[in-house]
């Protein structure tokens, strides 16, 4: 048998290994949990990095939708300071088609956008130009309407056009090179300026936009035809009855209701325009209201019965 001593020896020489045993154990468990937390860490690093990408993206997406959304607002004229007749539905409808199909290549489309970069904003009263202005542009109402004005050799006025939201006017001035008439801003308006030595070099690059220029001249001698027809051969009936299916046709194409608009001319301008006196115009408009045709509250006008104002028009007696 071993003696206590021989014991104590022994149990003396075992510690120190099972010390040294239980160290590296100890060492291996904390490399483990320091390899375990590195990881950890990447995985961590990782999912930052995934996050951080995410919302650079959808900032990206944020400031493409801010800024298509205010390009959107830019186009169709809707800002909240703008006059309430504004052609958010329809986007200058004779401007859309003066530059269509001109093959869209960068550089024409590039010529468009400055074409139309100068804005002139306008008072209701407040001239665009006057009669014997040095013609250098064209201008599209965006928003608002104005009315054009002829002064008599006697200095009498003649309203000679009434000019809605997406129409070019200033074609007067073409010929001798200084506008013949003036355009009175008949509510708040804004005008793009188109200027002509702009549009001139344009139609030599773009064989389609001269097309379209010429089309758009063409027209604008058909209704100065149509105002002399109107003028000459209808009696006063027929004329009133002519003029607002004129403007339910042009609200039409622009986007907004053909059966109830605002007249921003007052029956005083109506009636130079038409080239009768303001109280037949006070007096037809009661008696096509009186038939159930139309209905005028202030200046706005519903017409409840387009055909029969047709009818009236197509009358020979």
């Amino acid at each position: 048998m071993k003696s206590a001593q021989s014991i104590k020896v022994e149990g003396a020489r075992k510690a120190p290994h099972a010390g040294a045993t239980l160290h590296a154990v100890t060492a291996d468990t904390a490399s483990q949990r320091f390899h375990q937390a590195l990881a950890q860490a990447e995985e961590l690093k990782r999912k930052l990095a995934s996050i951080q990408q995410e919302l650079t993206a959808s900032q990206h997406q944020v400031e493409f939708l801010t800024k298509a959304n205010t390009q959107l607002k830019d186009l169709t004229g809707r800002h909240e300071d703008e006059p309430a007749c504004d052609p958010s539905r329809s986007l200058h409808r004779n401007w859309t088609a003066l530059c269509s199909s001109t093959g869209r290549d960068s550089i024409t489309m590039g010529h468009l956008d400055q074409l139309a970069a100068e804005r002139v904003r306008l008072r209701k009263g407040d001239p665009l130009y006057q009669a014997g202005d040095a013609f250098k542009a064209l201008y599209l109402i965006r928003a608002g309407s104005c009315k054009t004005v002829l002064l008599s050799r006697g200095g009498e006025s003649q309203v000679a056009g009434y000019h809605l939201a997406g129409e070019i006017i200033g074609v007067d001035g073409i010929g001798g090179d200084f506008h013949k008439c003036q355009v009175i801003a008949l509510e708040t308006t804004e005008a793009c300026v188109l200027p002509y030595d702009q549009i001139e070099s344009l139609a030599q690059v773009s064989a389609q936009f001269q097309r379209n220029l010429h089309r758009m001249f063409s027209d604008q001698c058909v209704r100065t035809q149509d105002l002399l027809i109107l003028l000459g051969t209808m009696h006063a009936d027929q004329r009133l009855a002519m003029f607002l299916l004129d403007l339910s046709q042009r609200y039409r194409v622009r986007g907004y209701s053909p059966c109830e608009y605002v007249l921003r001319m007052t029956r005083e301008e109506i009636g130079s325009y038409l080239g009768i006196k303001l109280e037949t115009v006070s007096r037809i408009l009661g008696r096509l209201q009186h038939e159930g045709l139309i209905q005028v509250q202030g200046r706005t006008v519903r017409l409840l019965d387009p055909h029969g104002l047709s009818r009236i028009v197509d009358c020979s007696g």
